[in-house]
């Protein structure tokens, strides 16, 4: 029996009319879908591609823990990747949703890495937050020799520091709990005035804030744009 090919198919940011028209026509075709779910709430990937999700699909919902402790997330990445094989040693696909790109801080890199020396797999992209976060606020992200930094706001000081310093714009993701350090990091390289705060880009509720009138918080779907320099040619 052929084995069935395990594809992680990118949803986007959240807006589902920016889910591409290889990742609908793939998630159509689905007869088994896996997807992250997060504590038990409900899938926003899943939510993001319900629209295209036929009738009679089985699913397979890989549930999170939101703990600090790396292993729970593992042992549950470890019983979602083995539901999986069970469908793909069958010979049914099994298309996985991701919300952004998969390869981008996506989840499916977890079900790939504990499957992909025993099956084909297939990767279909998706728009990220950080391309939803630029066109919603115009800002560019590079041009011509501009270098571009994407650094989770969980990284320490010196690295956050570092990597600032060393690229004409980046991209601060991971915020959350972290918005107000990162926030004072930044204030304390004279940059504030060069920052803006996206939030939420492309869902219900989005805004774009410059950092100096930013509120002391910030939520989960939140990102950070640095740009230090604007192209002469712009």
């Amino acid at each position: 029996m052929v084995a069935g090919r395990l594809i992680g198919v990118g949803v986007g940011p959240g807006a589902p009319d920016l889910l591409t028209l290889r990742a609908a026509r793939a998630i159509e075709a689905a007869r088994v879908l896996a997807y992250p779910t997060l504590a038990g709430a409900p899938s926003m990937a899943r939510g993001i591609a319900a629209a295209h999700v036929g009738a009679g699909v089985e699913e397979i919902a890989i549930d999170v823990p939101m703990t600090p402790a790396r292993e729970p997330a593992q042992r549950a990445y470890d019983e979602g990747a083995e539901r999986i094989a069970g469908h793909l040693s069958a010979g049914r696909d099994v298309v996985c949703l991701c919300e952004g790109d998969p390869m981008f801080y996506g989840s499916f890199m977890y079900l790939q890495a504990r499957l992909a020396d025993r099956f084909a797999v297939e990767v279909v992209p998706g728009v990220t937050s950080v391309s939803a976060a630029a066109a919603l606020a115009r800002l560019p992200l590079g041009a011509r020799e501009g270098r571009i930094a994407v650094l989770p706001g969980t990284l320490p000081d010196e690295a956050l520091r570092a990597g600032i310093a060393a690229h004409e714009t980046v991209a601060v993701m991971k915020l959350g709990r972290h918005f107000g350090r990162v926030r004072a990091l930044v204030d304390s390289l004279g940059l504030t005035d060069r920052a803006t705060l996206v939030v939420r880009a492309t869902l219900d509720g989005e805004a774009v804030v410059p950092l100096s009138e930013a509120p002391e918080e910030a939520p989960y779907f939140s990102l950070l744009l640095i740009a230090k320099d604007t192209d002469p040619w712009l």
